[in-house]
């Protein structure tokens, strides 16, 4: 296997890596996730008609070159839908800048070129080149159709577009780069931005070579020479952007995980909460076959990974939840029930935060008893967490302690109840 024939290889497969990875988000996302999706799977398949496997396939249609047709058309549709998924990215954060004007400008004008220029191409390739030619004349598609003019037409449109696209990609990915907080971040945008730019030297280059043997053409070591020398390129351009992509990516999937893993820990505890108190869950647990303890697992599978789009929008609706059936235990429990669970976790040993987080566990569970009671004015309650970002780990704190405490804590804390003094005669 040739050195091109391992970069190619391993293009594609980093390719088709982020398409698998990122097909559950296209299926269950946006409009943006679905284009990012389109990018990879489109140059996957536009880089896999590079290789002799690809055009091997294509090749017994009858048609000469026309794996190098579709391999530009699939580049075409792929750098369509990246650049409306840079748009689509950008937009959300101030649509009023003007960078960001700029972009939407150059997305709408490439959205309807598109179509223009893949029509245009294939006139050009079926009634324009002289495709009697074949491999055995040159191995490369400029080598074959050196002089003909319909060859400047045909990839003067091709380098146009690709250069417009890949220079205003670089150049958000460039910006967001210098405004990332994150050094891993700053340092995968900056990579896919310096893959854009290579993009656009790319076809700079093809176009000046294409210049050059259209005026003058070459002998076949100088053609030879410079495809070598603008692969290069573009082998370096599709590696950095894909690379640099990949942080972003191991970013997401790192969120979710942890999301992921915030919403099993918080699992029990919502749901005891949520069954306790009608009316506050969006999505009611699972109960298969009725809530038999068989079928249990079952229900915490289905749980947590269904009914939201990604698992922090499924984590932010346990948190609500969690504090929503709080409030309403508040206005039920006893104005010193919070005071008993303290001195309930202090007996046990726990100090500082753990006693704070046990004691919150073991009034929820003492608070659950109460929900039928009348409600009346919300009873004294500490917690920790002034944000998102606080309020989760400090939940799940509370709900490792809530699967940890005796089922009969609520007892224990009635036993800790002042005993009335009963009042006597004068």
């Amino acid at each position: 296997m040739s050195t091109s024939d391992v970069f190619v290889s391993l293009i594609i497969g980093l390719l088709l890596l982020q398409a698998a990875v990122r097909l559950p988000s296209a299926l269950r996302g946006r409009r943006r996730e679905r284009s990012l999706w389109g990018a990879f799977a489109a140059f996957a398949a536009a880089w896999w008609l590079r290789t002799d496997t690809g055009r091997a396939v294509i090749d017994p249609l009858g048609f000469n070159d026309l794996p190098t047709l579709l391999k530009h058309l699939l580049a075409i549709a792929g750098i369509c839908v990246l650049l409306s998924y840079v748009t689509d990215v950008y937009q959300d954060e101030d649509a009023t800048a003007r960078h960001i004007k700029i972009t939407s400008v150059v997305h709408r004008i490439a959205a309807r070129a598109s179509l223009a220029t893949v029509l245009c191409l294939a006139g050009v390739f079926f009634l324009v080149l002289d495709r009697s030619k074949t491999a055995a004349d040159s191995p490369y598609f400029m080598g074959r159709h050196i002089g003909e003019p319909g060859l400047a037409l045909y990839l003067g449109l091709f380098n146009t577009y690709t250069a417009a696209a890949a220079a205003v990609c670089a150049y958000q990915w460039g910006r967001a780069a210098r405004l990332a907080r994150r050094r891993s971040l700053r340092a995968g945008l900056t990579m896919m931005a310096a893959g854009m730019a290579l993009m656009v030297l790319y076809a700079a280059l093809r176009t000046v070579c294409l210049a050059a043997i259209t005026i003058h053409p070459v002998a076949a070591a100088a053609g030879t020479a410079q495809e070598h020398v603008t692969d290069a390129v573009l082998y370096a351009a599709f590696l950095l952007w894909l690379l640099g992509s990949v942080t972003p990516a191991t970013h997401a999937l790192a969120a979710r995980a942890r999301a992921l893993k915030a919403v099993i820990g918080l699992h029990s505890l919502w749901r005891d909460l949520v069954l306790a108190v009608d009316g506050v869950a969006l999505h009611q647990p699972s109960r298969l076959l009725s809530g038999h303890r068989a079928a249990a697992a079952l229900d915490t599978v289905r749980d947590v990974v269904s009914h939201d789009a990604t698992p922090q929008i499924r984590l932010g609706r346990y948190v609500t939840e969690i504090r929503d059936v709080t409030h309403e235990l508040r206005r039920r429990a006893p104005s010193d029930l919070f005071q008993r669970a303290r001195r309930l976790a202090e007996a046990e040993g726990h100090t500082a935060q753990d006693a704070d987080a046990a004691a919150e566990a073991y009034w929820l569970k003492a608070a659950l008893a109460t929900v039928n009671a009348p409600a009346g004015v919300p009873a004294a309650f500490h917690t920790v967490g002034d944000d998102f970002a606080s309020e989760v780990p400090w939940l799940v704190r509370v709900a490792r302690a809530y699967r940890q405490a005796s089922p009969h804590t609520g007892a224990i804390l009635d036993a800790l109840a002042p005993v009335p003094v009963p009042r006597t005669a004068k």
